[in-house]
């Protein structure tokens, strides 16, 4: 007889909580979750907003302001430094919704059992009293008590430090809850892996009450590792600081002793730091990576690290699975083999199926489960519902499971026909069902020459088997059994309509597609000449990959683009001869084996809706819908990002170019400052939403997956992005210099010349961003490009400009004077001429293109 840790169970037999109890439950305890990052609080933001270096440098300005006798320009300083806190505050609450949202998307899942039906749901709204079902693969998402379980067996290592996984058993109603350690216990835990098996369980204890809560575990220790691109980033800005510090030093120093006014010094010393300090780079950066992971989630692809978007541009192989992936992982019978024919089911009327493949499906039903997840088994159960008319499986009392192995790919059912009698039906891969049946040579070339057939039609297959026994003579082991070869089931699944297009996009992006499967090499072809997945008549299998060494798998691996019979294990072998070779790889995965294949690749990808928690939790991305092309929408998505974000960089660096320039310039002629304090902040309210909204909207390029994936040795600043920025940044400052000089030249008064040089400034910072949008469109292309952000953020600049410009209030404050149309249209030829050079040498490039 089965053993208690075997009990056969039906999940019929749970109602689970209701609702309206389990919401009840959960307002009364609050949700599922350890202690983590507490919500930021406003005092806290504020703190930190007011931390940054350019609202320190605009309050010691207010101070010197206030110390001069000067209190209205402290009250303007002031003033820019509250517009500064609400856009800071406004963005903060949008990059915390945003990642909130990510959040409850990246939350562990449990399956449940509420009004009867099953239900998946985050692992954080897991109430007390729920029932959850467990399976292999599945991260516990709370301490329970077993009420039914086969063969479970739960990894609880993070609790106990045991290595080797824990034997449940069923609870016997009496044992009360003991903490984790040991063989035979009827609970499992918080934070346990389940590794084989299955179960039923009620929840006992939640959130901090679980044993991982008790002991202290949280989210607050865990911290990700800075990028590449955080760590480049940071380091320009400690470069460019320590620059901006010591320019503001001499800028100081010499001020004092050409002039003799400390006071004035100091502002000219700390407007020069404003003008330099690129602190806009680790902001533009968090949030171009954190609204970017909500964009790509919109797309049905969540990102677990962010580190994932900076490597998605520069991705070169996709390894896709095939089942569920490319296909639509819903099995449909299609094909029978018995007695040496074939039959094809298509819309076959019930009475017309003969009686040997009804045996056939009847065997095929009896060794699937009751109540099954597997769309295979699904689909047996549906297809003998409708062609088996009079059998119910209810009927039959199941004694004992032989569960499928690593070593014996079949499974196998004990049901009892009488009060004596046993009949035993077996499933499983053709060779091992072969196996059981302990064929001789000539049935076993005879039956796998028909698997053959059947897989180079794209059909997967399952061997069927019966044998018969006694009560008294169960055997522990379904190899003891006298099994009789009935036939071969094929089932086809079909291919998403979405992968063929999603195979031509990838290559055309120049990136190659692998298709790995557990599949037969006849079922792999044949799916990828549907799809398009190049050189399909090579293949390697699982058996030619434990045969090849590391360095022939390596060349191998250039040219074989489908790997069949691979077991997840060998997922690794691949990933590593492709890194090896230089490829920057995205590998897809669902079980818990495939673990550390998606960890060795440069981008995990996970399944949502049939992955397990540990692959996700080894994963870079999810697939929330499981589907291929939704790899390349992220892969097109994560170079929008990435040029984005290039561009926004490029655009900072290059504005503050001129800033800088026309604050150490009047020193040089021995003339009055021409950019106060009050200037710099304006310019800086015109570059932080345009850095954060206009370039991170932007749309892609519409030849972006149509060019080869980008070095991902190469970093963002190179040469000639930094010499490209720098030069825009030249040409308007050469500009605005001549227009300086000019306009010094002909009688205008300090004002007017801090006006001309002002307003040109603040459209060059305009125009600077409407060129580096895009460094292969003319302005005239970029304009009518459907960016709102853009729209809005020159509608307001430019009231701003008028405002201060025309309004007497303000143009005293910020020492201005009021421009002629003709004056405006001097200052625009300026802009205009400071980057013609640019828009030229884009017009050359297209052509040459």
């Amino acid at each position: 007889m089965a053993s208690n840790n075997e009990k056969i169970y039906n999940i019929n037999n749970f109602q689970g909580l209701s609702q309206k109890e389990a919401e009840k439950i959960l307002m009364a305890d609050g949700f599922n979750e350890l202690p983590s990052q507490k919500k930021q609080s406003w005092f806290s933001i504020l703190v930190r907003v007011l931390s940054e270096p350019m609202l320190i440098l605009l309050l010691v300005c207010g101070l010197i302001y206030l110390f001069m006798g000067s209190p209205r320009d402290a009250l303007m300083l002031l003033f820019f430094v509250f517009v500064v806190i609400g856009i800071t505050f406004y963005q903060e609450r949008k990059t915390e919704k945003t990642l909130e949202a990510l959040r409850d998307l990246s939350s562990p899942r449990a399956l449940v059992i509420r009004d009867g039906q099953q239900k998946r749901i985050a692992g954080r709204k897991v109430v007390k009293n729920d029932i959850i079902i467990l399976q292999e693969g599945d991260r516990v998402p709370a301490d329970a008590v077993i009420l039914s379980c086969q063969n479970l067996y739960a990894d609880e290592s993070l609790l106990t430090g045991e290595s080797m996984p824990a034997r449940k058993v069923e609870w016997d109603e009496e044992t009360q809850n003991q903490r984790p350690g040991g063989d035979d216990l009827p609970f499992v835990y918080s934070g346990s892996l389940v590794t084989s098996g299955r179960g039923v369980a009620r929840v006992s204890s939640t959130g901090v009450n679980t044993e991982i809560g008790k002991i202290g575990k949280s989210l607050e220790g865990i911290k990700d590792e800075d990028t590449l691109l955080k760590k480049e980033t940071a380091k320009i800005v400690r470069t460019v600081a320590i620059i901006a510090l010591t320019l503001c030093v001499l800028m100081v120093i010499t001020y004092i002793l050409i002039k003799g006014d400390v006071v004035g010094g100091l502002l000219s010393g700390l407007t020069l730091s404003m003008a330099i300090l690129p602190e806009e780079f680790p902001v533009v950066l968090l949030i171009f990576l954190t609204l970017g992971a909500w964009r790509i989630s919109k797309n049905r692809v969540l990102t677990r690290r962010s580190d994932a978007i900076e490597t998605l541009g520069a991705a070169t192989v996709l390894c896709a699975d095939k089942t569920g992936t490319l296909t639509l992982n819903k099995m449909e019978l299609s094909n029978l083999y018995a007695d040496n024919s074939f039959f094809e089911l298509n819309d076959t009327k019930p009475e017309n199926l003969p009686e040997n493949f009804k045996t056939l499906l009847k065997y095929g039903v009896l060794a699937s489960q009751k109540d099954p997840f597997d769309p295979i088994e699904k689909e047996l159960n549906k297809m003998g519902e409708l062609y088996l008319k009079g059998f119910i499986k209810d009927d039959f009392d199941l004694i004992k499971e032989y569960p499928l192995s690593r070593e014996l790919l079949a499974l196998s059912h004990a049901w009892r026909l009488n009060d004596t009698e046993l009949v035993i039906a077996s499933k499983g891969a053709p060779e091992a069902i072969l196996n059981l049946c302990h064929a001789d040579d000539n049935q076993k070339e005879e039956v796998l020459e028909r698997v053959k057939e059947m897989s180079d039609k794209g059909l997967r297959v399952l061997g069927v088997a019966r044998a018969t026994s006694t009560l008294e003579k169960l055997p522990d082991n379904q190899h003891d059994f006298d099994f009789e070869f009935i036939g071969l089931l094929g089932f086809i699944d079909p291919i998403r309509e979405t992968a063929p297009g999603a195979v031509k996009e990838a290559y055309g992006a120049g990136m190659r597609v692998i298709m790995i499967t557990g599949d037969y090499p006849g079922t792999a072809q044949f799916i990828a000449k549907k799809i398009g997945i190049k050189n399909p008549e090579e293949c390697l299998t699982g058996e030619d990959l434990e045969k090849l060494s590391h360095l022939e798998l390596r060349e191998k691996i250039k040219t074989v683009n489908i790997f069949a019979r691979v077991v997840p294990e060998q997922k690794l072998l691949i990933v590593k001869a492709l890194k090896d070779n230089n490829e920057v790889v995205a590998m897809t995965g669902d079980g818990v084996n495939d673990a550390p294949a998606l960890k060795s690749a440069h981008i995990g990808v996970a399944m949502g809706e049939r992955g397990t928690d540990v692959a996700r939790e080894a994963s870079s991305l999810v697939l929330l819908n499981d589907d291929f092309s939704s790899i390349v929408v992220a892969v097109r998505l994560g170079r929008r990002i990435y040029n984005n974000l290039k561009r926004a960089m490029g655009y900072i660096l290059s504005v503050h170019v001129p800033i800088a320039g026309m604050s150490i310039l009047p020193l040089a002629f021995n003339m009055p400052m021409m950019l106060l304090p009050a200037h710099i902040a304006f310019l800086e309210l015109i570059i932080d939403p345009a850095c954060s909204t206009v370039f991170e909207s932007e749309k892609e390029d519409d030849d972006i997956m149509k060019k080869p994936p980008r070095d991902v040795k190469q970093p963002m600043f190179n040469f000639k992005t930094v010499s490209a920025s720098l030069l825009q940044g030249l040409g308007v400052l050469i500009a605005t210099i001549i227009l300086f000089l000019f306009v010094s030249n002909s009688g205008r008064s300090e004002t007017e010349v801090r006006s001309f040089v002002f307003v040109s400034l603040v459209l060059a910072n305009l125009m600077l961003i409407v060129v580096n949008l895009s460094w292969s469109k003319n302005i005239h292309q970029i304009l009518k490009s459907p960016n709102k952000a853009l729209y809005i953020v020159f509608a307001g600049a430019i009231l701003c400009l008028f405002a201060v410009l025309y309004i007497p209030f303000f143009t005293d404050l910020f020492r201005l004077a009021p421009l002629g149309i003709k004056d405006f249209l001097l200052v625009i030829l300026t802009v205009f001429v400071g980057l013609a050079w640019f828009e030229v040498l884009k017009l050359f490039r297209n052509m040459d293109n």
